[in-house]
C-alpha cells in the first residue's frame, strides 16, 4: 500500500478522482470536507443565524449534502437552523421507497423533514402523467413541477435558502445539454452557484465542484444510509446522453468535469441576443419568464386531456389555449378543470378538444 500524499503516516486504502492523490480514510473526509467549506465561505452561500432547507431526495448526493452542512455548521459555527425537504412525485417503486431513507436521515440527523407531493399540489402524480404522456416526455412534467414544488416547500417553511446536491458531474452536464440544444439564456446561468427563482429563497449549490465520485467514496467510507436505485422514468430522459458523454470524456482526462464548469462560469453572452426577463406567472404566482410559467402550461395540458400541449413552444402553446378558451366562452362550456367532462356542456360533445388536439399536432408540438 502507497503511503498517504498528505504525510500523516498511515497507508492511503483511496486515489482521489479528482487530484489523483494517494490518501488514507481519514485524511479523504478532512480534504472532502474542507473544500466544501471553502466552496461556502468564499461564495458566501449563507448569512449567519439563517433557516436552510436541504432538497432530501434520499440519494447520495442529499444524504451527503445534508451530513456535511450538518458537520461543517457544528464545526465551523455557521449558526444555521437546517432543515429536510422533500418531493413526493408518486412513482410507485422509486420514490415511495426512497422516502423511507429520508426519514431515516432525518432520524439520524436530527433534522425536521417536510414531504410535499406532486398530488397535493398538482392533482396529478407521475406514475398518472406517465399513463398520459408514455415515456418520453414525461421527465419535461417532473422536472418542472420538481422545481416549483421545491419553491413552494421553501416558502411554505419559510426558510432563507434552499440547498440542493447539484454535484459538478450535475452541472457540467447541464453545461453540455445547454450547449448541445442552443439554449445561451440557460447557458449563462447554469453554472451560477447562487440562483434566484423569483420568490426571494436564493438556491444555493454547496457541492458545485465535488466529483459525484467522490460523493460515492465519502458515503461509502462515512457509512451513510442513502437510496442508490434509478428513477424507473430516468432512462430515456435527454440527460442520459450528456451524462455518457462526460463519462467518456472523463476517462481521457478527469479534469474535463471542472475545465467544462469553468468554461460555462466564463461564457461572454451576446449583447444583442434576446434574454427572458423574470415575471409572475397570471395563474399561479410563481416566477416565470412567460406570462404563463410552463408548470401552469403543463397542467393545462394535463387537465383539458391533451398532455402533449405544453411539450413545445410556450407561445404557441399560450396561443392554442386562448383560441381555445374563445370557443369554450361561445359554447358555453364551463371551463372545469376536472378530468372528466362535466356533463351539461359543449365539453360533453368533445368537439373543442378534437379542435385543439388536430391544431396541435399540426404545430407538431
Amino acid at each position: 500500500m502507497p503511503a498517504c500524499s498528505a504525510n500523516c503516516g498511515k497507508n492511503a486504502i483511496l486515489k482521489r478522482p479528482k487530484t489523483g492523490d494517494a490518501l488514507c480514510k481519514e485524511c479523504f473526509f478532512e480534504a472532502f470536507e474542507n473544500e466544501i467549506h471553502f466552496t461556502i465561505t468564499r461564495a458566501k452561500l449563507f448569512t449567519p443565524g439563517s433557516t436552510v432547507a436541504v432538497a432530501a431526495s434520499g440519494g447520495k448526493d442529499s444524504t451527503v449534502l445534508a451530513y456535511v452542512l450538518k458537520l461543517l455548521n457544528e464545526k465551523y459555527g455557521y449558526n444555521l437552523k437546517l432543515v429536510l425537504l422533500s418531493i413526493d412525485e408518486g412513482i410507485t417503486g422509486y420514490r415511495d421507497d426512497s422516502l423511507e431513507t429520508v426519514k431515516q436521515n432525518r432520524d439520524d440527523y436530527e433534522m425536521p423533514l417536510k414531504i410535499m407531493s406532486y398530488k397535493d399540489l398538482y392533482g396529478w402524480t407521475m406514475d398518472e402523467i406517465v399513463a398520459e404522456v408514455g415515456r418520453k416526455n414525461n421527465c419535461t412534467f417532473c422536472g418542472v413541477f420538481r422545481r416549483q414544488a421545491l419553491d413552494r416547500g421553501a416558502m411554505l417553511l419559510k426558510v432563507n435558502y434552499l440547498a440542493t446536491g447539484h454535484n459538478a458531474d450535475d452541472i457540467a452536464e447541464t453545461v453540455l445539454m445547454n450547449i448541445l440544444r442552443g439554449d445561451l439564456a440557460r447557458l449563462n446561468r447554469c453554472t451560477s452557484i447562487i440562483t434566484d427563482s423569483g420568490d426571494g429563497i436564493p438556491r444555493v449549490k454547496p457541492l458545485k465542484y465535488t466529483y459525484e465520485k467522490e460523493i460515492v467514496m465519502y458515503a461509502y467510507f462515512r457509512k451513510l444510509v442513502y437510496f442508490s436505485t434509478e428513477c424507473i422514468f430516468a432512462p430515456n430522459a435527454y440527460r442520459g446522453h450528456a451524462r455518457v458523454l462526460l463519462k467518456d470524456l472523463e476517462k481521457v482526462d478527469p479534469a474535463v468535469i471542472m475545465n467544462i464548469i469553468q468554461s460555462g462560469e466564463s461564457l461572454c453572452v451576446n449583447e444583442t441576443a434576446n434574454m427572458p426577463t423574470l415575471m409572475t406567472c397570471e395563474r399561479c404566482g410563481y416566477g416565470s419568464s412567460q406570462k404563463i410559467c410552463k408548470a401552469c402550461t403543463l397542467l393545462e395540458g394535463l387537465n383539458r386531456g391533451l398532455p402533449r400541449l405544453g411539450i413545445g413552444k410556450s407561445s404557441k402553446v399560450k396561443k392554442l389555449i386562448e383560441q381555445d378558451d374563445l370557443k369554450r366562452s361561445a359554447a358555453g362550456c364551463c371551463k372545469s378543470k376536472n378530468k372528466s367532462d362535466c356533463g351539461n356542456c359543449a365539453c360533453n360533445k368533445n368537439e373543442i378538444k378534437r379542435d385543439l388536439s388536430k391544431a396541435v399536432e399540426e404545430l407538431k408540438i
